[in-house]
C-alpha cells in the first residue's frame, strides 16, 4: 500500500471522528467542562469518552507490515485539549492499554504515544487562556503529537530497521489525517458551542425584550386584566400560536389562535396543566390529544407549560402553544423558563411592597391617633378662649377644624397638590390662633406650578407639624414658617423652612424611624411613590432653622383627573 491509497484510507474514516464530535458537542458535561467548572464526574465522562473514541480509531485502523496505521490520536488529543493534562493522559491510557493488548511490533510505543499525545493536548489547554482552542492551535497540536509517536516508535519500536520502514510508509499520511482530525473535531465543537451561545443570546433578548413590557402589568399583580395584557404583549413578542395564562382554578387570560373556545374564567382541564400545578415542573405536549382541547376544530397541536410561583408555591401557570406538534424549541423552552422566573420574582416583590404599604398606611393612622386627641383638645379650648372676645374668629377656627378634620378622614391614595395646601392652611389658622404673635406663615408659590399634581395626602402637613413643634415651640420668641413651591423644568419643588431651633443630626437619618415616625413616614411614601429622587432632603442649623425639602415628578401628573374640593 502507497502512501497516497493510505492517505485517502485514512481521510475516508475521518467521518466516525466528525459523527462522534457531533454527539459530544452535544453533552451538558461538555458545556460545563468548556465553561471551566467541571465536576469530577464530568472528567471522568469525558476521558472515558475521549478514551474510547481512541479505541474507535484503532478497530478503525489499517494493517501495515505488522502495525497499525490508525486515527487513534485524535480520542485523546482533544480529551486533553478539551479537558486539560490529566483528562487528557486519562483517555491516552485507556485508548494506550487496548492499543498495547492489541500486540504487534509497536504495541508498546504506540501505546506510550497515546498517553503522551493526550498529556500533550492537556498542557497546550492548560496554558491557552483565550477561550475554547480555535483550530489551527488543534491542527498544530496534532501536527506535533504525531511527530512525536513517529520518534517514539523508532526508539521504542525493535528492530529499527523495520520502525523505519513503518515510518516511511505511515508518517506522511497519519501526520497530515490525524491533525487535520483534530482540527475539524474542534471546529465542530466551537460550532455547536457558538450556536448554543446564540439560541442562549436570542432568548436573553427575547426574555429582556418581554420583561421591560410587562413589569408595568406585573406590578398589579395576577388578575384577569393584568393576564391579558401580559398574555398580548407576550403573543406579539414571541409569534408564538397562542398565550394563556391560569391561576391555580381557571383561565385569566388566553389570546391567539383558541380564544374562540379556551375562554377567561373557564375551568383548568388539560393533564398537562394540571401536572404544572401538582408536580412544580414544566410540562411539554407535544400532540394535540396532549393538550386535551374538547374542541374538534381547535389547531393547537403543542405546548409548553410552565408554572408560575410565589414563594416557592405554584400559584398559577404560563403556556405558549403552537399550530404544529413537536414544535418546543429549546428557545421556546428557556424564553418560558425565563418568564415564569421573572413573573415568580416580581410577584414576590408585588407582595412584599404590599405588605410595606399596609405597614406604612397603619404606622401613619396609629400617628394620627396618636396627635388628633392632643391637637383637638388644644383646638378647642383655642376656640373656647375666643367664643366672647372674638366670635367671628372662633367661627372661622371651627371651620378650619372641621377641614382638618374632614380632611384626616380620606382614604384616597393620591390627591391634588392644592387639596393638600388647605389642609396646611387649615392646620396652621388654628396653630397660629394658639401661638398668636409667636408664629408667623408665609406662602411662595410660583404662579406656574401646577396645584393639580397629584400628592400623597399628609405629605405637607407633617413637615409643617414638626416645624411648629420641634423648630418654633422650643424658641422663645417663636418664629417664621415659609412654605415654598417652585416650578422646575421636570418636577414641582416643595419646602418647608423655619427659622427655629434647628434639629439633631439623629432627626436627620431617614432611614431610622428615630428620625421621628412623622417625617419617617413621609419619606418612605414619597420613596414609593416617586423613587429615590423624590426622598426628604434636611438641612439643618443649631441656632438658624430648618429646610425641608422634597420634589414630585411632573410625569406624575394626573392630567386626566378631575379632583373636587369644596372647604
Amino acid at each position: 500500500m502507497d502512501i497516497l491509497e493510505l492517505t485517502l484510507i485514512l481521510s475516508q474514516r475521518l467521518s466516525i471522528i466528525a459523527t462522534v464530535a457531533f454527539i459530544l458537542s452535544r453533552m451538558p458535561a461538555l458545556g460545563r467542562v468548556l465553561s471551566r467548572k467541571p465536576s469530577t464526574k464530568d472528567k471522568l465522562i469525558l476521558t472515558i469518552v475521549c478514551g474510547g473514541l481512541g479505541i474507535l480509531g484503532t478497530f478503525g485502523a489499517v494493517e501495515i507490515h505488522g502495525a497499525l496505521a490508525n486515527s487513534r490520536v485524535v480520542g485523546v488529543m482533544v480529551g486533553g485539549l478539551l479537558g486539560g493534562p490529566l483528562v487528557g493522559a486519562g483517555a491516552g491510557l485507556i485508548a494506550g492499554v487496548h492499543r498495547y493488548f492489541v500486540g504487534g511490533f509497536t504495541a508498546f510505543s504506540c501505546g506510550l504515544s497515546a498517553v503522551v499525545e493526550g498529556f500533550l493536548g492537556g498542557v497546550v489547554c492548560r496554558y491557552w487562556k483565550k477561550g475554547l482552542i480555535p483550530w489551527h492551535v488543534a491542527w498544530l497540536a496534532g501536527f506535533a503529537g504525531e511527530i512525536i509517536q513517529m520518534l517514539i516508535i523508532l526508539t521504542f519500536a525493535k528492530p529499527f530497521s523495520e520502525a523505519v520502514e513503518l515510518v516511511k510508509i505511515i508518517a506522511i499520511p497519519m501526520i497530515t489525517v490525524n491533525s487535520m482530525g483534530v482540527a475539524i473535531f474542534m471546529l465542530i465543537i466551537k460550532s455547536a458551542v457558538e450556536h448554543q451561545e446564540r439560541v442562549a443570546a436570542m432568548q436573553a433578548k427575547a426574555t429582556l425584550n418581554i420583561t421591560n413590557l410587562i413589569l408595568p402589568h406585573l406590578r398589579q399583580g395576577l388578575n384577569e386584566n393584568s393576564a391579558h395584557k401580559i398574555a398580548k404583549i407576550i403573543l406579539d413578542t414571541l409569534g408564538v400560536a397562542a398565550v394563556a395564562i391560569t391561576d391555580r382554578k381557571k383561565i385569566l387570560a388566553h389570546v391567539g389562535i383558541g380564544s374562540d373556545h379556551h375562554l377567561c374564567g373557564a375551568p383548568l382541564l388539560t393533564k398537562a396543566t394540571l401536572n404544572a400545578i401538582k408536580t412544580g415542573e414544566i410540562q411539554i405536549a407535544n400532540k394535540r390529544e396532549e393538550i386535551g382541547c374538547s374542541n374538534p376544530k381547535c389547531r393547537l397541536s403543542s405546548a409548553v407549560i410552565v408554572p408560575l410561583k410565589r414563594r416557592k408555591e405554584v400559584i398559577g401557570t404560563l403556556k405558549l402553544y403552537h399550530e404544529r406538534e413537536n414544535s418546543i424549541t429549546s428557545v421556546n423552552l428557556e424564553v418560558a423558563r425565563g418568564l415564569a422566573h421573572i413573573f415568580s420574582t416580581q410577584l414576590e416583590i408585588v407582595e412584599l411592597d404590599t405588605l410595606a404599604r399596609l405597614k406604612t398606611e397603619a404606622e401613619l393612622k396609629s400617628l394620627q391617633a396618636q396627635i388628633h386627641p392632643h391637637f383637638i383638645f388644644n383646638a378647642l379650648n383655642t376656640i373656647i378662649s375666643l367664643i366672647r372676645i372674638e366670635p367671628a374668629k372662633a367661627r372661622d377656627l371651627l371651620l378650619n377644624l372641621a377641614t382638618f378634620l374632614r380632611y384626616s378622614l380620606k382614604k384616597e391614595k393620591e390627591i391634588p397638590l392644592r387639596e393638600e395646601l388647605a389642609y396646611v392652611e387649615a392646620y396652621l389658622s388654628i396653630e397660629q390662633a394658639r401661638y398668636r404673635d409667636k408664629l408667623t406663615v408665609n406662602y411662595y408659590i410660583e404662579p406656574t406650578v401646577d396645584l393639580d399634581i397629584s400628592v400623597p395626602p399628609f405629605t405637607i402637613q407633617p413637615l409643617v407639624e414638626n416645624a411648629v413643634k420641634h423648630g418654633l415651640k422650643p424658641k422663645i420668641e417663636g418664629g417664621e414658617i415659609l412654605i415654598k413651591i417652585l416650578d422646575k423644568d421636570d418636577s414641582i419643588i416643595i419646602s418647608v423652612e423655619d427659622n427655629g431651633v434647628g434639629i439633631s443630626n439623629s432627626f436627620q437619618r431617614l432611614s431610622e424611624k428615630g428620625s421621628g415616625l412623622g417625617l419617617y413616614l413621609v419619606n418612605e411614601r414619597l420613596k414609593r411613590f416617586y423613587g429615590e429622587e423624590s426622598t426628604l432632603n434636611i438641612q439643618s442649623f443649631p441656632g438658624i432653622g430648618t429646610e425641608v425639602t422634597f420634589k414630585i415628578p411632573k410625569k406624575y401628573a394626573l392630567k386626566d383627573v378631575v379632583f373636587s374640593y369644596s372647604s
